[in-house]
């Protein structure tokens, strides 16, 4: 549905019509453009996958044309038995390709590196390939973890125009992480972990072909970067594996994940604070928590997100599906969200936007103010729910969901019925609801006064602001264990 069917929708609503009529006689006539205007935008919204990122023509480093210097780690003493401690070779061979041009820092395959907690920081001298092709893994007893990088495994910053590839893995060897972590036995006390990738403070980098498995908390991280394309990862750990995100994206803007297939214990893809422009095509998740914008909004903190578009993808068997989740007393807003040609197949939650989200072992006390969630789009999502409510949107009384948009729906229970449930969220379907959402349009407040008076003033992205938060927020960039 385009402009004109969008406006028809309005036309032939009788509160809208109404609207329309005397916003237009009361010489507001532009406003209500600009609102359908809105809404058209976020039908067809694209950030270019391929061709709007410049990094470099990428010649197989293995030819002789190639005009590439090779800097093997194996050359800088590295062992690769997986025993013995190859950290100080690794941070050597950097030094020397980070530093020559047309280097390819080279981590070769047929041998396990065993690397401590490290960063690798730039920048660096241009057309730096990083070529996995062997297995990088990280020491397996918690006790022994550098003190001073307690989060940190492998972290790349500061890199500009840098491409990451191979079939190497990267694994974080995480099983004694996950059973000393207080979510796995309460009587552990709650600490952090460290993620395995980070990508900090970059811009114009590809990452593809690699895999990351069994991390100790987070599996890759795009933390305060630009122009980010990742393509046919694999992300890999056990579904009762705590805080294991597979991809997740803070402070960053025009990021794209594409072919990509993640299960983990945590949510497949998480997108937080400052972070817009993001891209994801083709993701396969599961098992996991699905695909989640947020948590934003902890400790009163405020949390901006706005044009997100997830276009096809398969989740199996997940414990959500596409998830807003804020808690309450935050401040900022999410808005400008698309979520398209979605199966799902035995996922819990299927589409849910929960303004009272609360991971902690203590009750949340109840807050008036909230994030707001605006201009959210779900268009043919279809597949089999595990939960009675296959459409959950659980919004703020003093804040509530604007311009949620339902097109071409159809979830399914297996043994029984589905319905949805709303508190405060205000919006409409077309084409195919299924359950029905009537809901989103019974609230007390008026859907077309909210429509066409606060969403054009809301909808333009505020880059400053995003930048601000990005330059200024002290925010861990994994999770706090609780």
């Amino acid at each position: 549905m385009r402009i004109k069917s969008l406006f028809h929708y309005w036309r032939r609503n009788p509160r809208c019509s109404n609207q329309i009529s005397s916003m237009v006689h009361a010489g507001a006539e532009t406003m209500v453009y600009n609102d359908i205007g809105m809404l058209h935008e976020l039908e067809s919204f694209e950030i270019d996958e391929e061709n709007d990122v410049e990094l470099f023509d990428t010649p197989s480093w293995t030819s002789e044309r190639g005009g590439k210097v090779l800097v093997n780690v194996d050359s800088f003493g590295a062992v690769g038995d997986g025993v013995s401690d190859d950290t100080q070779a690794f941070v050597k061979a950097w030094e020397t390709a980070c530093g020559t041009p047309k280097s390819v820092f080279f981590v070769p395959p047929g041998h396990r590196y065993l690397v401590n907690a490290t960063k690798f920081k730039g920048p660096c001298e241009n057309k730096l390939v990083i070529q996995i092709d062997g297995t990088i893994v990280a020491p397996d007893e918690p006790n022994d973890w550098d003190p001073d990088l307690p989060r940190v495994w492998l972290e790349f910053s500061k890199l500009n125009g840098v491409l990451f590839q191979g079939n190497g893995v990267i694994d974080g060897s995480g099983r004694n992480w996950w059973e000393s972590s207080c979510k796995k036995n309460k009587s552990n006390p709650c600490r952090g972990a460290p993620t395995a990738l980070t990508i900090d403070s970059s811009s114009s980098v590809r990452v593809r072909g690699l895999t990351i498995q069994n991390s100790q908390q987070m599996h890759f991280v795009i933390s305060k970067s630009a122009s980010v394309r990742v393509s046919e990862v694999l992300v890999s750990a056990p579904e009762d594996s705590p805080n294991t995100d597979g991809i997740h994206i803070t402070g960053s803007t025009n990021v794209v994940l594409q072919d990509c297939k993640i299960g983990t214990g945590d949510d497949c893809i998480s997108i937080v604070n400052a972070s817009s422009g993001i891209k994801m095509k083709r993701i396969y998740c599961g098992p996991g928590h699905g695909v989640s914008i947020g948590s934003l909004g902890k400790d009163n903190s405020i949390g901006i997100v706005t044009k997100v578009v997830l276009d096809t993808a398969l989740l199996k068997e997940t414990t959500n599906g596409l998830r807003i989740k804020t808690w309450q007393g935050g401040n900022g807003y999410v808005r400008g969200i698309r979520f398209e040609n979605v199966r799902m197949e035995d996922v819990a939650n299927p589409i849910i936007i929960d303004q009272f989200y609360c991971d902690s072992p203590k009750v949340c006390s109840n807050q008036t103010s909230a994030v707001k969630i605006s201009d959210i789009m779900y268009r043919n999502v279809t597949g089999t729910t595990k939960s009675a409510n296959a459409m959950k949107f659980a919004c703020s009384d003093t804040v509530p969901c604007s311009n949620i948009v339902l097109s071409n729906i159809n979830l399914e229970k297996k043994d029984g019925t589905v319905e949805t449930y709303c508190n405060a969220a205000q919006g409409f379907g077309y084409g195919i609801v299924h359950p029905s959402a009537e809901c989103l349009t019974s609230q007390d407040r008026d859907y077309c006064r909210v429509g066409l008076t606060d969403i054009a003033q809301d909808y333009v992205t505020d880059q400053t602001k995003i930048t601000q938060l990005a330059e200024s927020s002290s925010e861990a960039i994994v999770h706090t264990e609780l």
